[in-house]
């Protein structure tokens, strides 16, 4: 079995020569506090369901949200939506469906 650790990817933001953040603007932008002073790096992965980019918390306790079907981690809402009973269609389900209904001339519903 292969490891999940394939599909992380690597985020940097370096504000060692620069002002720093404020906390305000970090969190609002999906960071964690104090990411924005100097210099600060973290593995990421992209939510197969629905494309959020989401920063691997070292510290993290609780187990993350993992899609047996197409094999990632997902974010926690995606996570939470599944415990719920959703089904897992993947962004690239999502897109070749709406290309196909394009196609046909068909209207597909909002999520």
């Amino acid at each position: 079995m292969a490891s999940l650790r394939r599909h992380e990817g690597y985020f940097m933001l370096d504000h060692r020569n620069a002002p720093s953040l404020t906390d305000a603007a970090t969190v609002n932008a999906g960071l964690p506090i104090g990411a924005g002073r100097g210099l600060f790096e973290a593995p990421t992965y992209t939510c197969s369901h629905c494309q959020a980019v989401v920063f691997i918390n070292p510290m993290r306790n609780r187990e993350r949200a993992y899609c047996r079907r197409c094999d990632h981690h997902i974010c926690d809402e995606c996570g939470a939506k599944r415990a719920l009973g959703a089904e897992c269609k993947t962004m690239k389900e999502i897109l070749d469906e709406a290309q196909e209904a394009a196609e046909k001339g068909l209207v597909l519903p909002t999520l």
